[in-house]
């Protein structure tokens, strides 16, 4: 099922001008889940493991994602004390940002 929604993004992305490969989707899911996972809900459904936090696929609400490209790769922080800074080389925040953008409500 998984697979069917990366597929399914990913066309949808390639519709919008993007070239975005179900790989990239996958490898964008993986580093979110892995990095962010722990407090941050990073996929289509479901709640913030931390109270308060918000779900990744609400992010373009507060932000236009291609705004995070920079951050994720020079380094992004919070003013939240329990966020760790984060950085991402080029290839990673592009799949990072595809991923972002499959999932968006």
């Amino acid at each position: 099922m998984r697979t069917a929604s990366l597929a399914t993004a990913a066309v949808i992305l390639a519709a919008f001008g993007a070239a975005v490969s179900a790989q990239d989707l996958k490898r964008g899911e993986t580093l979110l889940n892995r990095e962010c996972g722990r407090c941050h809900a990073t996929g289509r459904t479901g709640n913030s493991p931390s109270k308060d936090v918000p779900a990744f696929r609400t992010l373009a609400k507060r932000y236009p994602i291609e705004s995070l490209e920079e951050a994720l790769g020079e380094g992004i922080m919070s003013g939240h004390p329990d966020m760790p800074e984060f950085r991402f080389d080029a290839g990673d925040v592009g799949a990072i940002i595809a991923y972002l953008k499959s999932i968006q409500q």
